[in-house]
Order: C-alpha cells, then sequence, then structure tokens
C-alpha cells in the first residue's frame, strides 16, 4: 500500500500534504491533552509496532504493495489521534531511510493508512461496543470487524489515487506521465489483495491482541 515516488503527480502529492498539515497539528494538541503518562510508552512501542508489521509486504502489479498496518489495533488501545502519530512515524522512517514509500508520497500514504484506516477502523468498533464492558466479546469482534474494513478502505483510496493519474496526467497525444493504470486496474488489484488475504491477518492479530489485553489488563482498552 506504499505509494512510491513517480507514480503521483507532484500536484497530487501536494494536496495530500495539505490535507494532512492540519490532521499531524490536530493530532499532536490532542494527544499531549488526552494521552496519560503510562500510555507514553505504548505510543513509541505503537510505532515500532506498526513499522514492523509494515516491513513484511508483498509487492503487488503496477507500484505498490500489499500488507498489514495494525493501525486500528493502537486506535482501540491509545486512540484514533495517537495511532495517526504513530503510523505517521512510522511511515516516515520507512520512506527515509528504507525507501519504502516515496518522500513526495507521504502526504498519500499518511492519509490512507494513519488518519482513514485508524478512524474508519476505530469509529466502527466504537459504533459496535456501545453499552459494552471492556471484558465483552463483542470488543474484540468489533475490533477484527474495524480493523478489516479500516485497511479495505485504505486499499480502495490507494487504488482511487493510482488510477485518476492518467485521467488527469498525460502528454497531447494521451501518454500517461505517471501511474499508467486506471481505475479498471488498480482499484480491483488494490482490493483483490487485501479483502483476500491483508485484511483477515489485520483482523485475526486485532482480535487476539483484544482478547489477550481483555484477560491481562482491560484497563488498556480505550472506552
Amino acid at each position: 500500500m506504499h505509494i512510491p515516488d513517480g507514480y503521483l503527480s507532484p500536484q497530487t502529492g501536494g494536496i495530500f500534504y495539505l490535507l494532512m498539515a492540519p490532521l499531524w497539528f490536530a493530532a499532536s494538541k490532542i494527544v499531549k491533552k488526552t494521552l496519560k503518562a503510562r500510555q507514553v510508552p505504548y505510543l513509541a512501542f505503537s510505532a515500532s509496532f506498526v513499522f514492523i508489521i509494515m516491513m513484511f509486504n508483498i509487492p503487488i502489479p503496477g507500484g505498490s504493495t500489499g500488507h498489514a498496518v495494525g493501525g486500528t489495533l493502537v486506535a482501540i488501545l491509545l486512540g484514533p489521534w495517537a495511532a495517526l502519530i504513530a503510523i505517521t512515524v512510522a511511515l516516515v522512517v520507512q520512506a527515509l531511510l528504507f525507501g519504502d514509500g516515496g518522500i513526495t508520497a507521504i502526504g498519500a500514504n499518511c492519509f490512507n493508512m494513519a488518519f482513514l484506516l485508524p478512524f474508519v477502523g476505530y469509529y466502527t468498533y466504537k459504533l459496535m461496543t456501545i453499552k459494552s464492558g471492556k471484558t465483552s466479546m463483542r470488543r474484540p469482534i468489533a475490533g477484527a470487524i474495524g480493523s478489516y474494513l479500516g485497511l479495505v478502505t485504505a486499499a480502495l483510496f490507494t487504488g482511487i489515487e493510482f488510477g485518476i493519474q492518467p485521467i488527469f496526467y498525460h502528454t497531447p497525444d494521451g501518454k500517461a506521465l505517471y501511474c499508467p493504470y486506471g481505475l479498471d486496474i488498480t482499484v480491483p488489484t488494490m482490493l483483490f489483495m487485501h479483502v483476500a488475504l491483508f485484511a483477515w491477518i489485520e483482523a485475526i492479530v486485532t482480535f487476539l491482541v483484544i482478547r489477550y489485553m481483555q484477560k491481562e489488563d482491560p484497563s488498556l482498552i480505550q472506552l
């Protein structure tokens, strides 16, 4: 799901940087106010966890990769704004030090994986766990469903961002300047691998971790 350099136009990359700037600012303010002192080490651990899980990626035809993220799990444990920061840190380190994802595409990658994914996953989880206790079985099930939907949503938007490039950015004779594949290729390609495999991994990991937390330390689970 990491978009490399050269597949999005500079205009597209710039738009996503502009979209993410106020979100990064808001996240820093909100996390500073809401994150408890005992949770701060977990934020650093979450960034490391996300970084490691995203390193196990499989190339997808068309210039991207498929992988789990763990964003919904982080959002459930620390809140969606903390998840935004943790995933952003992981994505920036991967882009700058490992070339996994382009520097010009950091804004787009963060929008897909650090914003859409944890927020869709978290609010799906929150909606499904209304009036449920911290040890209720509804919570790991809801976490699994939220994780699945969050990852699929991120994959869908990645496919859309790829697919609109040849529509808007091409030479006078119709040759694509950036990603050469249209929506009819990019969206099904991105969705297939994530719907069939990676979202299931995301869901299973989230289910198992929440279930473990319920038994060992329910206080870590966000209400």
